[in-house]
């Protein structure tokens, strides 16, 4: 009987948030172990399914960088990574989207639907969603002491989100999931990183939420202890001093522009944990490292 009270005492912890976010959007950017492990690629699916049952609308945007590697590596191609970017040429670039848009999205969104959820797979390319242009990356020359550009090939960022294929598909009772293709003005195609379409969106949706689920608690200062909240006026000083380094520089940037463009709340959590969305949105502790705008 007491186990039965405390599941009780859960769902009474769950209801104020489940009202407060009723009608609203999660934006999810899934990747990492989450994306391999059978257990919590299952308990994501059902996560998902249970956001939009109780009324609120999951978006998800996914990576599937060890993917595409595996899938190189057997064709017997050679990646080469600048600043964590993967060098794209044409050729990879139909690897690339192969694997996001075809593999890993139908993956995604079967394991959704088997577990009775209504999920509908797209690419940037449906619906103009994601407009991309080439990504112009830069690094200082060593001799000359002056700024080059970096050619990485078919590389892009977002150059304008049109959210009316993910509005339509919400309103119908689907979740729609994302694999972060582009297409650009003249119709090429560009590989994107996963976490800055996911802010875009979140950012062009007016989401409530944007969530980052990662392999790591969070961010955590010098002392290895996880910093709970940051608040985006604090994100240039952290960077500076170190506390902020390496790929988490990435997806703090891009939780400063999704907040700034309207996102009331950004998180990054640990997908590693079972349930990792559930306990963050519907609890009061929550877990892992929100970045927002708390003080005006």
């Amino acid at each position: 009987m007491q186990q039965l009270i405390e599941k009780a005492n859960v769902l009474m912890e769950a209801l104020p948030y489940i009202k407060r976010f009723y009608g609203k959007t999660i934006v999810i950017k899934y990747g990492g172990n989450a994306m391999v492990e059978e257990p919590l690629k299952e308990g994501f699916a059902k996560d998902v399914i249970l956001l939009k049952l109780i009324g609120l609308n999951p978006v998800i945007v996914h990576g599937g960088g060890p993917q595409i590697g595996k899938v190189l590596a057997q064709m017997g191609r050679k990646t080469d990574f600048v600043q964590g970017m993967r060098v794209t040429d044409s050729e990879t670039m139909n690897v690339v989207e192969m694997v996001l848009g075809g593999k890993v999205n139908k993956e995604i969104v079967g394991n959704i639907n088997h577990f009775g959820g209504n999920a509908v797979g797209l690419s940037g390319k449906d619906g103009n969603l994601i407009l991309a242009r080439k990504l112009e990356m830069k690094r200082l020359n060593p001799d000359t002491l002056t700024p080059e550009i970096i050619d990485v090939g078919m590389v892009g960022e977002v150059e304008q989100v049109n959210p009316a294929v993910l509005t339509a598909l919400e309103q119908s009772n689907f979740i729609p999931v994302i694999a972060p293709v582009g297409v650009g003005r003249h119709g090429e195609t560009y590989n994107i990183n996963a976490d800055l379409v996911a802010g875009r969106v979140a950012g062009a949706l007016r989401a409530e939420k944007l969530i980052l689920l990662t392999d790591v608690e969070g961010v955590k200062d010098k002392q290895g202890r996880l910093i709970s909240t940051i608040d985006i006026a604090a994100v240039n000083g952290l960077i500076e001093d170190g506390t902020i380094s390496g790929g988490m520089i990435p997806k703090i940037s891009c939780c400063v522009d999704a907040v700034r463009e309207g996102v009331q709340k950004t998180h990054i959590i640990d997908g590693r944990m079972e349930h990792a969305c559930l306990l963050e949105i519907f609890t009061d502790k929550g877990i892992g490292t929100a970045v927002a705008r708390f003080t005006s």
